[in-house]
């Protein structure tokens, strides 16, 4: 649909419906499930504006008053400014995996390549603070989801969502992602990830429900969840604590309808808890791409590029060492901690060891309470 130009279906046929829904859905006390319920009592957004002060006056509300028109006037100047479409319920270019949920949002800004939205998508969540392993796993699962033609979709935070799309966006393949944003399109948060924002939306679209320039709550990041999963076939979730976003994410596409993986992980890391829990749960266990595509019964397997396909998921070592060994380790990586924090990745420099001889060790003195893990892959001792 070219710019200006309006579906014949949906809420909006005409550049004044489209403001009336707007202005209707940005009115006080009108959210995404009441905005539908209206629309199907009224017929049009501007009958239901009508009749909207009388409904708040039956339900005890005095002085209702409907969201001014500049309002809604000066978020159309801000989504022009910032580049971005508006998308109404119905429209051609609106997600049609949305449609079904019943508090599908009434209209999405979005900046970028649109034809991704109506493209088959799998979302992908996960830890911020994710483990190597969990990043690597991560990698691989999104280049291979996009060599096979899924848009990978994810929410833009720290760790494993940021991964996932870097790995869609990778130079070798096709550019396919779609973000989520928790609050305006325009508003990049975390902050860190602000040039990840900018490619996605060159190659690949971000998309919010929220008006241009809104700073993002924390009670947008479940909302932004639900659109996650809801645009998406299948959610996979790589790491997750027992209590997280991830497994928010993994509840809402259950309730959705959508299909659940994970992908396993060391009973005695906290960060792999939520997913074997969901396992447990009959979630659809993860080795590779290779097991995501079958469960998606993927036409289009075999179109997939062989080393994406077959190539398992990364396995941390497990080497054999002497006790005397491993309590030197210990003891080297301990007296390189203190207080303040320090990147795994400097740690790995300092001890001139390898990650995966690393890796398990840090595991065992964090769950015997000798170091912190902190966000961003720092490391300190624990006090």
């Amino acid at each position: 649909m070219a710019d200006g130009q309006l579906s014949t279906q949906g809420y909006a046929r005409t550049a004044e419906d489209r403001l009336d829904c707007l202005r209707l859905l940005r009115s006080r006390r009108v959210g995404a499930v009441t905005f539908h319920r209206l629309l199907a009592e009224h017929g049009t957004a501007r009958a239901a504006l009508a009749a909207l002060p009388g409904i708040a006056r039956a339900a005890g509300v005095e002085g209702y008053e409907l969201c001014p028109i500049g309002v809604v006037e000066a978020e159309m100047r801000q989504g022009a400014k910032a580049g971005a479409r508006l998308l109404v319920h119905g429209e051609a270019e609106y997600p049609l995996a949305l449609l079904d949920l019943p508090d599908a949002p009434p209209v999405l800004w979005a900046l970028g390549d649109l034809g991704l939205l109506n493209r088959p998508s799998v979302a992908m969540v996960g830890a911020r603070n994710a483990s190597s392993l969990g990043l690597r796993t991560a990698r691989r699962l999104g280049q291979g989801l996009a060599l096979a033609g899924f848009t990978v979709v994810s929410g833009l935070a720290r760790g494993i969502d940021a991964e996932a799309h870097m790995a869609a966006l990778a130079e070798d393949g096709p550019a396919r992602t779609v973000a989520v944003m928790a609050g305006g399109v325009d508003v990049i948060y975390p902050p860190e990830n602000n040039a990840l924002a900018t490619e996605i939306a060159a190659k690949g679209c971000r998309i919010s429900e929220h008006p241009p320039g809104l700073d993002p709550q924390a009670r947008h990041f479940p909302l932004r969840n639900r659109l996650v999963s809801g645009l998406a076939r299948a959610v996979i979730v790589v790491e997750a604590a027992a209590k997280s976003g991830s497994l928010i994410t993994a509840r809402t596409a259950l309730d959705q309808g959508r299909d659940v993986m994970a992908v396993p992980g060391h009973p005695f890391d906290a960060r792999a808890a939520g997913c074997n829990m969901l396992i447990r749960d009959g979630a659809t266990l993860i080795r590779g791409i290779s097991d995501v595509l079958e469960a998606l019964g993927a036409p289009d397997l075999a179109q997939a590029e062989p080393a994406a396909r077959q190539q398992p998921l990364p396995e941390p070592a497990a080497p054999q060492r002497p006790l005397k060994d491993t309590a030197l380790l210990h003891n080297m990586i301990l007296a390189r901690l203190g207080p303040s924090p320090l990147a795994e990745d400097q740690l790995l420099r300092d001890l001139a060891i390898t990650p995966a001889l690393l890796a398990p060790e840090l595991l065992t003195l964090e769950l015997d309470g000798r170091i912190n893990r902190q966000a961003g892959g720092l490391l300190s001792r624990a006090v």
